[in-house]
């Protein structure tokens, strides 16, 4: 009642806010355990069973050798992190603290700052994944060499974008059609192990079954991904733009629905859930 506030600058506002921001991401890290490094442990052993199971199929199946000329490992681990950043991340957008949250009712927390760590926290972990295993099979196995390591990461990263901006989308009609958001991500999730085109190669796709893929920007990241990484390997069947155009678009169209749904909060959504 008798508190005094006092008018921040711009400059502290922000700096309030990216701090807000640290702690509700590693907040977000620490859902899957309390310990980080066993959270972070877990998404690695969950990874490498992806390039396991992965590898095992691609020899049993005798398919090692469509795949491109170069490591075939990192023929995998191109594709599936991809994936595995992609999926992760809408998963994590989804589950963000909603407008309805019992943790929308601390002041300085908004759902702004709720989707914004839960997207960095996903990409946190699969990046901390992904140099992590690059490492020990560098050091321990093989060395291997990235055509254009930035232009590879850049795509990890609209992989990352792609899947903040669905699960923006998803989130934002989360609390009117919860079962439908629910079944709508699992399915979607499910559909990126075959429509992500990590198991294959666009150039070698008749054009019949180029239809069946393009319209995935997961997969245009993951084809121009490995025309990053493989030096023998142009993609053009591929681009980075429809991926980019998709992300924009999408997430405008999520922080539209976002602030209508939030306009519209109730505390008997959760209920429903």
């Amino acid at each position: 009642m008798f508190q005094q506030i006092k008018q921040r600058s711009k400059l502290q506002t922000a700096v309030s806010i990216l701090e807000l921001i640290y702690h509700a991401t590693v907040r977000d890290v620490r859902k899957a355990h309390g310990n980080a490094l066993v959270a972070i442990g877990l998404n690695i052993l969950q990874a490498l069973v992806f390039l396991a199971a992965f590898y095992v199929m691609f020899s049993v199946l005798g398919l090692r050798g469509a795949a491109l000329r170069g490591d075939f490992l990192l023929y995998i681990m191109s594709g599936i992190f991809l994936f595995l950043t992609h999926v992760k991340t809408l998963g994590a957008v989804v589950g963000a603290e909603g407008p309805s949250s019992p943790m929308m009712k601390h002041a300085p927390m908004t759902t702004a700052i709720s989707i914004s760590s839960a997207a960095l926290g996903a990409l946190y972990v699969q990046v901390l994944t992904m140099a992590l295993i690059l490492f020990c099979y560098h050091v321990a196995v093989t060395p291997f060499e990235v055509e254009y390591p930035f232009a590879a990461m850049g795509m990890l990263l609209l992989a990352w974008f792609t899947g903040a901006a669905i699960g923006l989308v998803l989130l934002a009609i989360k609390p009117w059609f919860p079962t439908f958001v629910s079944t709508f991500a699992t399915v979607y999730q499910r559909a990126n192990m075959i429509a992500s085109g990590k198991m294959f190669v666009a150039n070698m796709l008749p054009g019949y079954m180029l239809r069946m893929f393009d319209w995935n920007p997961l997969f245009h990241t993951i084809d121009q991904a490995r025309g990053f990484v493989f030096v023998n390997y142009s993609p053009y069947n591929s681009n980075v733009t429809y991926p980019i155009v998709v992300a924009i678009v999408l997430t405008m169209i999520g922080l539209m629905g976002e602030f209508y749904t939030r306009r519209h909060a109730s505390t008997s959504w959760d209920a429903r859930r």
